[in-house]
C-alpha cells in the first residue's frame, strides 16, 4: 500500500479516481466487461496501467473473469452493462457461485434524478436482481460510498467459501466527489477445532478399510499435496467426488480408487464396502439423479473437512469439520499414528480404445492426451463424455483441470479464454460438446484478439448426448430438441478470425490436434465422433 499512501491521506477524489486507485492496491487491473452507455463515466481516459478485456456477450465476460479468477486465485473485476446485462450474465454468475469463485461484479444502473420515473435502461430494485446467487448485493445509497462498498465487496468475495458479489452504479456517480476507500486486508484461514481433528484422527487410526472422497475444495486451497501426504500416511484409497470442478486428487497415483458417480445408490454401493468415509473438501454428496442411498443409514462413520458452511450443514448424515483443508489435513496427519494397513490394489486401467469409422469419443479422447503438452491446462464441457475423459485423459497436476459446478452450460469456452489470459504462454485446451459450444462461441473472438495459446476441440456428436442418454436411464423416448445437424463449427470459427479443421477420418486426428495443440494462437478443431449414446448412469 506504500506506493499509494497519498491517496489516503483524506483529500477529496471523484468516485471514478478512488475506483481506480482502489482497483491498483488490490491487484485488480485487468478488467473483463461489455461496455454501454451507464458505464462511460468509469471508462473515460482509460488508464494504460489497466487491462480492459472485452468480451461480446456479458455470459461470456463473467465467464472468462471466472476462468481467470480460479486460475489465480484472486478476485477478478467485472464490469456489465445495466439490468439487460445482468440478466444476460445470470447463468454464468449462477455456475461462479457454485464454483465458489471469487469475483467483484458492478453493473451500470440509469441516472439517480431519473431513478423516480423509470427510465430506459433503469433497473427496478437492481440488488436485488442476482440473488441469491451472490455473497453480497448492494446499490450504495450515495455515490460516495460506491467506492467502500466495492472494497467491501472484494473482502467478502475473498473469504473462504469464495464467491461473487454484486454492485449497482448509477451512471452519474462516477464524477461525484467521496474521500478515497482504504482497502483492508483479511484472512481467509480457520483453523479447525483441534478437539474435532482429534476425535477424528482416534476414528480414522481405528478403521481397517477407510476411504477418502476429495472434492474440488482441495485444489482451490491448494491442499493437494497435503491430501496426498494423508492419504499414503493411512495407505486409504481415494476417489473423487461426484461433480467435482477441478482436480482432487492425482488420477494416476497408486491409491487413486476412481470416480463416485451422481447417483444415490450407486455411491451407497461404493461406500459400503468401507468401515469409515473421510470427506475432504466436497459436500456429501452431490446427486443428479433420484435414488436410495443406504449408507446414510448404516452407521458407518463419515467425517467431512470443509470450509463450506453450507455443504455441512445439508450433509444427511456424519460429522462435520469446518476449517480449511491447508491447516486441518496436515493437522489430521501428524495425530494419526503409523499404520501397518495394506495398501489396496490398484485400480485396473481401461485398455486403450481403437480407430474406426466414425471416430469413436474414445479414440479421439486418447490422442488428444497424447497430443496436449505435458504443461496444459485442460477445460471440460463435454458433460455427455465425461465417463470417457475420467478413463482417457487422468489429470495429475494440481491446477491442471477445470469444469462448472453448475451444470449450467455455455462456460467452459469463455472461461477457457479467461484461464489463458491468467497463464500467458501456458497452452489451455478447451474439450467441448457442439451443445456446450453454440451457448458462448463468441468468446473465441476474445481469444482472437489477444492471441492466446487455446486450442478448442469440439465433439460434434450432433446434437445433446447427455439428454440421449437421460432419456434412456429415464425410459422416455421421442423427445424433441435434442438433434443438432448442420452446424459448421469451422465456419464460425473462421468468422471470428480463428482458424479451424474439421476431422471426420481417424487417419487425419493427429496431425490436427497436434496442429492445435501447438499453434502460436487460438486453433479449433471439430471431430465428428460416433453418435452412440453413452452411458451416464445406470438407472437403480
Amino acid at each position: 500500500m506504500s506506493a499509494h499512501l497519498s491517496a489516503y491521506s483524506g483529500t477529496t477524489t471523484t468516485v471514478r479516481q478512488a475506483v481506480l486507485d482502489l482497483l491498483r492496491d488490490l491487484g485488480m487491473t485487468t478488467v473483463f466487461g461489455n461496455p454501454g452507455s451507464t458505464e462511460l463515466g468509469l471508462l473515460d481516459r482509460w488508464p494504460a496501467d489497466f487491462r480492459y478485456v472485452l468480451g461480446l456477450q456479458e455470459a461470456s465476460v463473467v465467464g472468462m473473469a471466472d476462468g481467470h479468477a480460479r486460475a489465480t486465485g484472486r478476485a477478478a473485476f467485472v464490469n456489465l452493462h445495466s439490468a439487460a446485462g445482468v440478466g444476460h450474465a445470470l447463468g454464468n454468475l449462477f455456475t461462479a457461485w457454485r464454483n465458489q469463485t471469487p469475483l467483484v461484479v458492478t453493473a451500470g444502473q440509469q441516472a439517480r434524478s431519473l431513478l423516480p420515473n423509470l427510465p430506459f435502461l433503469g433497473a427496478t430494485d437492481a440488488a436485488q436482481f442476482p440473488r441469491p446467487y451472490v455473497k453480497f448485493s448492494i446499490e450504495p445509497a450515495r455515490a460516495a460510498d460506491v467506492p467502500a462498498a466495492i472494497a467491501q465487496a472484494h473482502r467478502i468475495a475473498m473469504q473462504r467459501p469464495f464467491g461473487p458479489c454484486f454492485v449497482s452504479i448509477p451512471a452519474d456517480d462516477w464524477s461525484a466527489a467521496c474521500q478515497p476507500a482504504q482497502p483492508r486486508r483479511l484472512s481467509s484461514e480457520m483453523a479447525p477445532d483441534p478437539a474435532a481433528i482429534a476425535a477424528a484422527a482416534q476414528a480414522i487410526a481405528a478403521a481397517r478399510r477407510p476411504l477418502i472422497v476429495a472434492g474440488s475444495e482441495v485444489d482451490a486451497e491448494g491442499a493437494g499435496e497435503a491430501l496426498v501426504a494423508l492419504a499414503e500416511r493411512l495407505g486409504a484409497p481415494v476417489m473423487t467426488a461426484p461433480f467435482a470442478s477441478r482436480i482432487a486428487f492425482p488420477e494416476e497415483h497408486p491409491l487413486f480408487a476412481g470416480f463416485l458417480p451422481a447417483a444415490p445408490q450407486a455411491v451407497s454401493d461404493r461406500l459400503m464396502a468401507h468401515d469409515l468415509v473421510l470427506v475432504a473438501g466436497a459436500p456429501v454428496f452431490t446427486f443428479h439423479i433420484e435414488g436410495d442411498a443406504p449408507f446414510f443409514r448404516s452407521g458407518i462413520p463419515l467425517f467431512q473437512f470443509t470450509m463450506d458452511g453450507e455443504a455441512a450443514a445439508s450433509a444427511p448424515a456424519g460429522t462435520a469439520i469446518l476449517g480449511s483443508l491447508r491447516l486441518g489435513l496436515p493437522a489430521l496427519a501428524a495425530a494419526l499414528p503409523a499404520t501397518e494397513r495394506a495398501l489396496p490394489a490398484p485400480r485396473p486401467r481401461p485398455a486403450p480404445p481403437t480407430p474406426a469409422e466414425p471416430i469413436p469419443a474414445a479414440w479421439l479422447l486418447h490422442r488428444l492426451q497424447a497430443a496436449m503438452p505435458a504443461d496444459a491446462v485442460l477445460v471440460e464441457e463435454a458433460p455427455s463424455h465425461r465417463p470417457a475423459i475420467q478413463a482417457q485423459m487422468p489429470r495429475n497436476r494440481w491446477g491442471s483441470f477445470f469444469t462448472m459446478a453448475s451444470g449450467g452450460l455455455g462456460y467452459s469456452l469463455p472461461a477457457a479464454v479467461g484461464i489463458a489470459l491468467a497463464k500467458p504462454g501456458q497452452r489451455v485446451v478447451c474439450l467441448i460438446g457442439d451443445g456446450s459450444a453454440m451457448y458462448s462461441f463468441q468468446a473465441l473472438w476474445t481469444a482472437v484478439q489477444h492471441r492466446l495459446p487455446l486450442a478448442v476441440v469440439v465433439i460434434n456428436n450432433g446434437g445433446y448426448g447427455a439428454m440421449r442418454s437421460f432419456s434412456q436411464v429415464m425410459q422416455v423416448r421421442d423427445v424433441p430438441g435434442i438433434d443438432l445437424p448442420g452446424i459448421g463449427f469451422v465456419d464460425l470459427a473462421r468468422g471470428l478470425g480463428c482458424p479451424g479443421q474439421r476431422v471426420t477420418h481417424p487417419a487425419a486426428l493427429d496431425e490436427a490436434l497436434h496442429a492445435a495443440c501447438h499453434a502460436e494462437g487460438p486453433m479449433l478443431v471439430e471431430v465428428a465422433v460416433d453418435p452412440a449414446i453413452p452411458t451416464l448412469y445406470h438407472k437403480s
